[in-house]
């Protein structure tokens, strides 16, 4: 039993916008000649810019449709992070363009539009990422903004969303103001702009009223939310607020649903969201992409932060919220990591005790000055130290987990079927982190919030009852 919701690296969501759609769209006859077909790929953020589009085209009146034969144009959002996703994204680019003729191409990648012309000279037009009002007059240009009447073909506030009714991703800045040498976002996306905040606080006020349960706040860089503001004094509803993340907490732990941050580098004022964790104001959960502990190799990668200080923050964090979930990143076999680099590495991850870890061996990407930093590590190097660490976080997880049985928890469901019902608690994040299965209830619903005692684990997920 899996969960069917949006996944950001698959090619095909054509079908997932159609699906999003059928519920808003069933009554309305589609118009020929006004068909746009929809791809995103990459990561929530370019999730987000995909919800954008999406919804100023259905307010202009157009149809999105879920195949290419039936789309007068389509779209194609892409990533360009890494060489696999450029590599995935010019597959996608030539598969529209194979099945269906017409394509504009915006996103990451757009940035890039030699490489684009190069391998399709065909595509008709193309925009870097967030570049919205730019995809929507290419559209025009080809496709003429059909009649409708907007009282008749309503686009909900909230706007067109690509994710499940009962959470949402909601994006609080764009770009980044760092230069790790291993990302080139920053010469993608530009440096940090933070989006006013009381737009922030009315879009989240707009997702709970649509049955929203869960918020995503995701940006490059949460942290550095309103660095480029000086944390300015702004509005949310006639109240003031500052531009800073915390203020951005406390507005959105008033919301009563769940707030996840992610993203969350740890400077200094990070320790001033504990205690609103602890308050139950927001979840206590975060994401923190660490990526390593040595330090040469963090300063090669230009990383912020200490490892050594990282450590006693993350113990008093956990003096302060007991319930705290940490999860982070982590890249192996970067270029000139020693092996007694990559031991320092295990070391601090015994010690951390992290909850939820992702491992990426390292990738090459066109542009990064991490690839003429030092000597390439083998690949057979990368896959021994990725494996390595895999086995050290496995333990630390199975063991952590184990100590969830026997406790109650609240688990948002997201899908029923005729086995039961799957879903997460506060320490599991969409489509990353762990599971919750609940074998035989089949009268829950998605969205529903269920107490439940936790009655087996294994590495990464957990198996409960209802609670009585």
């Amino acid at each position: 039993m899996t969960v069917q919701t949006f996944t950001p690296n698959q090619t095909t969501t054509l079908e997932t916008a159609k699906k999003t759609l059928t519920e808003q769209d069933k009554d309305q006859p589609s118009q020929a000649g006004h068909r746009i077909g929809f791809i995103s790929l990459g990561c929530p953020k370019n999730l987000v810019d995909s919800e954008r589009i999406l919804t100023q085209l259905r307010t202009e009146g157009y149809d999105i449709v879920g195949t290419y034969q039936n789309a007068d144009l389509v779209i194609v959002n892409t990533c360009g992070f890494i060489d696999s996703a450029v590599q995935e994204s010019l597959d996608t680019i030539g598969e529209a363009l194979n099945e269906n003729g017409k394509v504009i191409v915006t996103g990451c990648l757009g940035v890039r539009e030699n490489e684009i012309r190069e391998v399709h000279p065909n595509v008709l037009a193309i925009t870097g990422p967030h570049a919205y009002e730019n995809v929507l007059e290419q559209v025009h240009q080809y496709i003429p903004r059909p009649e409708h009447n907007p009282y008749t073909s309503l686009v909900p506030d909230h706007g067109v969303k690509l994710t499940p009714k009962h959470y949402a991703y909601l994006k609080i800045s764009e770009g980044c103001n760092h230069k790790c040498t291993f990302c080139i976002i920053p010469s993608m996306r530009g440096d940090l702009v933070s989006r006013p905040v009381g737009e922030v606080i009315s879009e989240a006020e707009r997702l709970k009223n649509a049955g929203v349960k869960e918020l995503l706040v995701i940006s490059q860089d949460t942290s550095a939310y309103g660095v480029d503001t000086r944390h300015k004094l702004d509005f949310a509803n006639g109240t003031p607020i500052r531009h800073n993340l915390q203020s951005l907490c406390e507005a959105l732990g008033q919301q009563g649903i769940w707030v996840r941050l992610h993203y969350v580098y740890p400077y200094p004022h990070v320790d001033d969201l504990i205690p609103l964790m602890a308050d139950g104001k927001v979840l206590p959960y975060l994401d923190i992409p660490f990526q390593h502990a040595s330090p040469r190799v963090l300063k090669m990668m230009k990383r912020p932060g200490q490892a050594e200080r990282t450590l006693e923050r993350i113990k008093k964090w956990r003096e302060m919220c007991p319930e705290l979930v940490i999860r982070s990143t982590f890249i192996v076999g970067f270029p000139g990591e020693t092996e007694e680099d990559f031991q320092i590495l295990l070391d601090w991850l015994q010690e951390a005790q992290l909850d939820r870890v992702g491992c990426f061996k390292y990738s090459p990407v066109e542009g990064a000055t991490a690839n003429d930093l030092a000597e390439q590590v083998p690949e057979s190097v990368k896959q021994d130290r990725y494996e390595r660490f895999m086995q050290v976080q496995q333990a630390i997880s199975t063991e952590k987990l184990k100590q969830r049985i026997g406790s109650t928890m609240q688990v948002l469901i997201d899908e029923v079927d005729d086995e039961g019902a799957i879903g997460r608690t506060y320490a599991d994040a969409p489509e990353i982190d762990g599971l919750v299965y609940l074998n035989g209830e089949t009268s829950l619903k998605p969205g529903d919030q269920v107490n439940a005692v936790i009655e087996h684990s294994d590495e990464y997920d957990l198996w409960a009852s209802l609670a009585l």
